[in-house]
């Protein structure tokens, strides 16, 4: 429901200008599907809510992105269970090919042998070698052989892996858990607020926000995007906070809805951010959204930057989402 009241004119106000008016996009990549209350199209961390299936199970198609893209712990454990597997396998090999072909093996029982068997193919696997023990007779060293050539080749790509993953540039960008409708000028303005979560260089920024809601169209629910304009879409820098304005003026998606219209309205906002990192020399994206209940009407954030005895501004970002309530001239529904 749109409020058609006179007070629907404290939104016209807003600027001495007029912005641009939002542009309504035919398509962003989602389709055009209704959405589902409280299912958002892009998680906070960025991430895609979409479910795929009917893929080719193929470890191997995809292995270099899900290795470079899976979690540390998991890329570790990874690459232990690897090298402990790839370790008892060798270590039955040469046991099942008799001690005796192990020169300098001092175990007796039959888990002491196996463990220095073990402990033989660690150091034959990472061509250490302390020397105790050596391979005896054809077979055997044939099989220390090959695993020597293959320790090289699995500790060649273990070695690029890891060099990929901390060369993989990913923008670390801290967003406001809450989007604001705020005061702004003599009117109202939606704002999120974002840092640099890391100390390297980020230049060039663009943003981009859209909002995605379900409107009736021709008497079906369909799901509408609209690129929403902003005060600021580029800086140069993100030496500090930077909090992204997108006027509510007179073809703003949000002109004229009340209070209870904003709160039901079941969109999401959509936030996009594109930068240059200067420690990687590329370019590097983020994203994030707002869901209609993560929309604070009658917000504004409180400022993160406070300035120190030497006179530097000093950054707090675990203030990045703090904010105060106040009041914006946004008409409550009867």
């Amino acid at each position: 429901m749109i409020y058609r009241s006179k007070n629907r004119k404290l939104l016209q106000k807003t600027v001495a200008s007029p912005a641009p008016k939002a542009i309504e996009s035919p398509e962003l990549g989602f389709g055009n599907r209704p959405s589902v209350r409280g299912q958002r199209l892009v998680n906070q961390n960025g991430a895609f809510n979409i479910v795929r299936i009917g893929e080719e199970k193929n470890f191997l198609n995809n292995a270099f992105h899900q290795i470079l893209s899976m979690e540390w712990g998991r890329f570790f454990g990874m690459i232990l269970i690897g090298f402990l597997v790839t370790n008892i396998i060798f270590a039955v090999i040469y046991f099942n090919l008799g001690v005796e072909n192990l020169q300098g093996m001092i175990g007796t029982s039959f888990l002491e042998q196996l463990s220095e068997a073990f402990f033989f193919s660690t150091q034959t696997l990472t061509t250490l070698g302390y020397g105790r023990i050596s391979p005896v007779g054809f077979a055997t060293s044939f099989v220390a052989s090959i695993e020597s050539m293959l320790g090289l080749l699995a500790f060649a790509m273990a070695t690029g892996l890891l060099y990929g993953r901390f060369s993989h540039p990913e923008a670390n960008i801290i967003y406001s858990k809450n989007a604001l409708f705020a005061p702004y000028h003599d009117g109202v303005g939606l704002m999120v607020r974002m840092a640099n979560g890391r100390r390297n260089q980020l230049i060039e920024l663009e943003a981009l926000v859209t909002l995605a809601r379900n409107e009736m169209i021709d008497g079906v629910s369909k799901r509408k995007f609209y690129i929403l304009p902003l005060e600021i879409t580029k800086v140069s820098v993100l030496a500090s906070s930077w909090t992204l304005v997108h006027p509510v003026v007179e073809g703003s998606p949000f002109f004229g809805m009340t209070f209870d219209d904003i709160n039901e309205s079941d969109g999401e906002i959509l936030v996009q951010i594109k930068a240059y990192d200067e420690t990687y020399s590329q370019n590097v994206y983020s994203r994030s959204s707002f869901m209609d209940d993560e929309i604070i009407v009658g917000g504004k954030f409180i400022s993160a930057v406070t300035v120190d005895e030497q006179g530097r501004s000093v950054l707090d970002l675990s203030m990045i989402s703090d904010y105060e309530i106040v009041e914006v001239p946004i008409p409550r529904s009867a």
